[in-house]
């Protein structure tokens, strides 16, 4: 097939009749043509006595120095901006005074080491508990490093150490900063809820990616479990104006591999939905896209459209009659010890550090120093599982690093409409497989957890069964009366 007609179909199955082309002009997005329009008959109605109070706050995480780029194991030192990174927060509170603060962002991975020293201070100077704050990340292969983020994934050079430790402490600063302005503004808000449809996830187990542009040439259906639905909650200040348009996808965001600044297909959807409801601040979640990916890919175009398309997906949602959410907040957290199927042995590790794959050597070479300074490995994991119900008609499940989809969809199916499921929530992990993608093993079946870190290869075969029982005994406990 020639590639003007390969391109123009691959037009015609991502935008469809409706499509227009954004393109970015001196770090601006604009459109070429329109496009389904937002009809204004959607307004939320006014917050009146909802019961439910709202602030938001964002922060900028574009970096000032040369920080690597995260992500695909490689030195891949910045060369421009496409359009700026952000983190955003969205504090809630019902009635009964009870908080919440979510947290996104256009990070690859937050690691541990970030995360915590952020929710020691966020309870110091805020009182927050841990279970009342969530700190997601959208997976953005074209953001910054974190501190001991995929550590091993990346050739060690001092400079770099010291820029990615720098910028790391700053982030940390910035986002308890953002988290305390986001509770400072909490106002009278109405809360509804809907949800959309965006197709370009395609599953990367069963659908090779040279091949996926002929298969949609030839109307072949691509194959694998797949979750294209987008969840969107609205929030309305009291004068009836959008405040916060919160909306997720199971999708990783990896359309493109270069060494430009850009939050990629997420990032794009925000610029276009903030564009289309002026004073609304957009915010992204990845749901379960650990085993998804945008296909075909690697072009800034593609990128452009996707973002385009969930940016529809939203649009089409709030078309639609929203689901008004009752006042009414409960959250739950536990961390859920996640075993390791054997931990490494010294012996492997000497071995390891011959072996012909960088990160594999680095990380055995890391590990071996560990042991010879007396430190033991740990045989499991803590695991951060999240449930927030939010009156009785959202249920939101978080849970840590790289979730596949299977997950989405099987606690959709458990606990009903109105359920949302997260992954890349608090800790970048590694891989978190379902019982099946861990039968058919693989790269998201948990068999490289070198990669991220961990001492050891695999997952033990039960860590579904393990998240699936917290997660009951969560949600269990905050629909309780």
């Amino acid at each position: 097939m020639g590639d003007s007609k390969l391109r123009k179909t691959i037009r015609r199955y991502l935008v469809g009749a409706q499509a227009r082309l954004p393109v970015v002009v001196a770090g601006t997005l604009i459109w070429l043509t329109a496009s389904a329009a937002r009809s204004d008959d959607s307004r939320p109605q006014q917050a009146a006595s909802t019961g439910w109070k709202a602030g938001t706050a964002k922060a900028l995480i574009t970096p000032e120095k040369s920080v690597w780029l995260a992500g695909y194991g490689t030195k891949r030192p910045p060369d421009g901006k496409l359009h700026d990174l952000w983190m955003k927060a969205l504090a809630l509170e019902d009635r009964s005074g009870r908080r919440a603060v979510l947290v996104t962002s256009d990070f690859q991975g937050v690691p541990k080491g970030m995360s915590d020293p952020a929710f020691a201070q966020i309870r110091e100077k805020y009182g927050l508990s841990r279970e009342q704050v969530m700190i997601t990340f959208s997976h953005n292969h074209c953001g910054p490093r974190l501190g001991d983020d995929l550590v091993d994934y990346y050739p060690v050079e001092a400079e770099q150490v010291a820029l990615v430790a720098e910028y790391t402490e700053q982030m940390v600063t910035r986002l308890v900063a953002m988290v305390g302005e986001a509770l400072s503004k909490l106002a009278p808000a109405t809360l509804q809820i809907g949800e959309g449809r965006a197709t370009f996830a395609v599953n990367r187990r069963n659908n090779r990616e040279a091949d996926v542009p002929s298969l949609i040439e030839k109307g072949t259906p691509l194959v694998g479990p797949v979750d294209h639905s987008v969840p969107v909650l609205t929030v309305t200040d009291a004068g009836g104006k959008v405040i916060v348009i919160l909306f997720g996808y199971a999708c990783h965001p990896t359309t493109l591999s270069f060494l430009t600044w850009c939050g990629d297909y997420p990032g794009f959807a925000q610029l276009e939905i903030e564009q289309n409801h002026p004073g609304a601040l957009a915010m992204f979640v990845n749901t379960c896209g650990g085993d998804q990916n945008p296909l075909p890919r690697r072009s800034v175009e593609l990128c452009q459209r996707y973002g385009h398309l969930l940016a529809v997906g939203v649009e089409e949602a709030l078309k639609q009659p929203l689901k008004p959410v009752a006042a009414g907040l409960r959250t739950a957290f536990e961390y859920v010890d996640l075993p390791y199927l054997n931990v490494v042995t010294r012996e492997e590790l000497e071995a390891f550090t011959k072996d012909g794959n960088a990160i594999k050597a680095r990380w055995a070479t890391r590990l071996l120093k560990q042991l010879d300074a007396g430190e033991k490995f740990a045989p499991a994991y803590p695991y951060p599982v999240h449930a927030w119900r939010l009156g009785q008609e959202l249920l939101m499940i978080g849970q840590g690093a790289e979730t596949v989809v299977d997950y989405a969809l099987r606690f959709k199916s458990e606990f009903g409409p109105g359920t949302w499921v997260l992954g890349y929530a608090d800790d970048m992990i590694s891989y978190i497989p379902s019982r099946r993608v861990w039968d058919e093993g693989g790269y998201e079946g948990g068999s490289n957890l070198y990669e991220y870190g961990r001492p050891a290869l695999r997952w033990a075969g039960d860590v579904e069964d393990r998240i699936a029982a917290s997660v009951h005994k969560l949600v269990k406990r905050v629909r309780e009366p």
